[in-house]
């Protein structure tokens, strides 16, 4: 059913009943909670059964977000693009019992899977220039036909399609990919079962109906928030710009209506598509705004589609936010939708920058050897915490998730259990956190030892530009990603004395945000997260400020501020405090 019957449409006119409508909200969160338990319960790989790197969620008939449960944000708007994408390409040919299957950029995917394939294990590789290089890209599969599942077509799409090119290998792990998968159409054959039980309850046209309300809902929600953002910010124009490492720009600019309580968010002077990685498709734009949107709202509605409707999103063709087709992706996808929540939250003065990063470390071994051959092997990923930015009245957070992520980090104990591997420091990262009134977070510190040769990649951001700070506020921390490398004489390595033996000394090497390297038995890698951004200036740096001005006017000066210049600069500098 593409759109509400006109039975529906009647009665939505009526306007909700206030308690129907909290119960039929709860009701569709505890649908996708539950086909979260479901997935949890029933999948094989640390990425999904410990670091929870999945989402569920309910759809209206038009394909419109109803309900999704608190577990990824990138896929809140994404998810909605892939359904309505499947939608448009199948149109009335779908069955009970058909599965779809989709992860490619251009139809509202964004994979998260660990093992699909690429060029390197964990297919997030930091040195990706276009899509086939990051492993399978489905448009869509029919995964399951009528109720039987197509084990054959499945292999084609995840090992044999993806190795055809280049470099590139298949699933290097196929049977626990598989597993996974069946264990997605177990969570959905929940849900499923679930809808029907509410539908059973109530009747088709309510349970549609009260889809619709609960959007309409949170679109009223947002459209009270645009008019008050008006009141407190004293103008319907704000405007921000924040930049990747590379120095890229994502600038916006918003125009609220402050009668309708809509606005238009415009991200013209944004930069060019990038050669690597870093592009994000619109769908994952769509579930930074939505993100923001429904983070800065104070009400506890689910979050859905309603909260888009005030807003028109300008996205300028050709830019890093708007790429072609067969662009890298696999950065913007986890890297640049940070940076786009950091621009939209500094646009709306909501709070400093949290670490703007999610530290994707991936390693394993198999893929293509150097004659060509597919060689079976495994690959990991995990993302790794870091601080929070602080707003106005509260300090932000040490060592976690922010914003568009909202998985777990691997734990230790399993990780040193199923990986050769060995966790030698994992702790907060003490002085990276930002100097304000309202302090930043910490961000974090993971050392780890590899126990055996295996190809390592980091793929992170915030190592050149700092997280903002709000209202006087310090930024956070950079952070950096350090290679602790044996020196070994088969690489060329000359130990700093030859009265140390070669297997005791070491190497520290700096190797940037986005870096791969076949590390050998005994290197180890330490990643430093970002801290989050302070908000406001520290009471001890108010007394240091007024006291140097003090001076100044004494024709003395004490402490780090020195006035430089002409006497009208002086002045400047003077008033500034």
């Amino acid at each position: 059913m593409s759109e509400a019957s006109d039975i529906v449409k009647k009665r939505l006119d009526k306007g909700p009943d206030p308690i129907l409508l909290t119960l039929f909200a709860n009701r569709f969160m505890s649908v996708a909670e539950a086909m979260g338990r479901s997935l949890q319960q029933t999948s094989i790989s640390t990425n999904i059964k410990e670091r929870l790197d999945f989402s569920c969620a309910l759809f209206a008939p038009d394909g419109d977000l109803v309900a999704n449960a608190p577990f990824i944000p990138i896929h809140l708007g994404s998810m909605s693009f892939a359904v309505k994408y499947q939608m448009k390409l199948h149109g009335e040919t779908l069955k009970e019992g058909d599965v779809l299957m989709t992860n490619s950029p251009h139809a509202g995917g964004s994979g998260h899977h660990a093992d699909i394939g690429g060029i390197l294990p964990g297919s997030m590789p930091p040195t990706s220039v276009n899509i086939f290089e990051e492993g399978a890209n489905i448009e869509s599969f029919k995964i399951v036909d009528g109720g039987v599942f197509n084990s054959k077509g499945l292999h084609e799409h995840m090992v044999d399609k993806p190795a055809q090119y280049p470099g590139s290998s298949g699933c290097r792990n196929i049977r626990d990919v598989e597993s996974d998968l069946k264990a997605q159409i177990a969570a959905n054959h929940k849900g499923i079962q679930l809808i029907h039980a509410i539908v059973s309850d109530y009747g088709l046209e309510t349970v549609q109906e009260y889809m619709y309300h609960i959007r309409a809902n949170a679109e009223m929600s947002v459209r009270n928030l645009l008019k008050d953002v008006v009141k407190r910010a004293g103008t319907n124009i704000l405007s921000a710009i924040d930049y990747l490492d590379d120095g890229s720009p994502i600038q916006l600019r918003v125009e609220i209506d402050e009668n309708e309580g809509s606005a238009v968010l415009d991200f013209a002077g944004t930069g060019f598509e990038v050669r690597g990685n870093l592009n994000a498709p619109i769908s994952v734009v769509h579930s930074a705004v939505i993100y923001c949107m429904r983070a800065m709202l104070d009400l506890d509605i689910p979050l859905n589609a309603g909260c888009l409707v005030p807003l028109t999103i300008h996205i300028p063709k050709k830019s890093l936010l708007s790429p072609s087709r067969t662009a890298a992706v696999c950065g913007g996808n986890v890297l640049t939708s940070q940076r786009i929540v950091d621009v939209v939250l500094k646009a709306f003065h909501a709070c400093a920058a949290s670490q703007g990063c999610t530290n994707n470390l991936t390693f394993g071994t198999g893929g293509k050897d150097k004659d060509g051959r597919n060689i079976a092997g495994w690959g990991y990923y995990e993302t790794i915490a870091g601080g929070s930015g602080a707003g106005p009245g509260w300090h932000g957070t040490d060592g976690v998730h922010t914003h568009i992520t909202n998985t777990r980090i691997g734990d230790v104990e399993i990780l040193e259990r199923r990986y050769p591997v060995m966790v030698h420091q994992f702790g907060l990262r003490s002085g990276s956190a930002g100097v304000g009134k309202w302090h930043g977070g910490e961000g974090v510190v993971r050392e780890l030892e590899f126990l055996e040769g295996m190809q390592v990649s980091i793929l992170s951001e915030r190592r050149t530009r700092q997280p903002y700070g709000s209202e006087g506020g310090g930024p956070g921390g950079l952070g950096r990603n350090t290679w602790i490398k044996q020196c070994r004489g088969e690489d060329g390595d000359v130990p700093e004395s030859e009265a140390v033996p070669t297997t005791e000394a070491f190497r520290e090497i700096n190797i940037g945000g986005k870096a791969t390297i076949w590390m050998g038995k005994g290197d180890r890698l330490l990643i430093e997260t970002p801290g989050g951004g302070a908000w406001g200036i520290s009471d001890e740096e108010l007394e240091n400020r007024a006291r140097n001005l003090r001076n100044l006017h004494h024709g003395e000066h004490v402490g780090a501020w020195e006035p430089r210049g002409s006497i009208a600069e002086r002045a400047a500098a003077q008033a500034a405090f």
